[in-house]
């Protein structure tokens, strides 16, 4: 885990050498991320870490603990007019360490599965590294925290082709790390890449969930 805050800087970095590619038509897109825009969901993720516990308990507070309305609220405390400047807020916060209660893996967890909700409608790639890819898999398996991930999963073992570990125990769910990730997250379009007797169970269970 003392590898997190550099996994962590090169996966924002990575993002942030995507989104300097984009034009201001791109930067208006939707995402997979609710009803955001590109945009929108950038200013999440500088939100996020720019927040401490306190600021970040407090907003949860102010919006009874409806996390949607928390997210909403913080987002919009750095939703930048102009792509150059949200570009440039994002990039401020590369070094950043800060997480609410310094968890830093769903930090990373946060900038993973954000920055694929960007550029899979573009279509565009992003391929995070195997290790964060592993810490961000791992992390949604064995607890929920801004998603229900190990809800979703629960009594099935994950298999990711292309990292060397097993998660979990029951039905196989089967593919690539990052079709897992996302699926965790509750992206119901990253399940159609898996298989395994568990997919169809997980697909059933991100139906609902949606």
């Amino acid at each position: 885990m003392s590898d997190l805050p550099r996994l962590l800087r090169t996966e924002r970095s990575r993002l942030a050498d995507l989104l300097a590619s984009l034009d201001d038509v791109q930067w208006e897109h939707s995402t997979l991320c609710a009803s955001w825009s590109v945009r929108e969901t950038v200013a999440h993720l500088t939100a996020a870490a720019s927040t401490a516990t306190p600021s970040w308990m407090l907003n949860m507070v102010l919006t009874r603990f409806d996390t949607d309305r928390h997210n909403d609220r913080l987002m919009r405390r750095h939703l930048e007019p102009a792509p150059a400047a949200a570009l440039s807020s994002f990039r401020a916060t590369m070094f950043s360490t800060t997480a609410p209660f310094g968890a830093l893996d769903a930090a990373l967890g946060e900038v993973v599965v954000h920055g694929q909700d960007i550029a899979r409608p573009l279509g565009l790639r992003l391929d995070p590294s195997p290790g964060a890819l592993r810490i961000v898999a791992e992390l949604f398996a064995r607890k929920d925290f801004a998603v229900n991930s190990a809800t979703l999963v629960k009594g099935m073992q994950l298999l990711p082709t292309d990292l060397d570990v097993v998660l979990g125990d029951g039905p196989v769910v089967r593919g690539a790390a990052i079709d897992l990730v996302l699926a965790m997250a509750g992206r119901p379009s990253a399940a159609d890449g898996l298989d395994g007797e568990g997919a169809l169970i997980l697909r059933e269970r991100l139906g609902a969930s949606a």
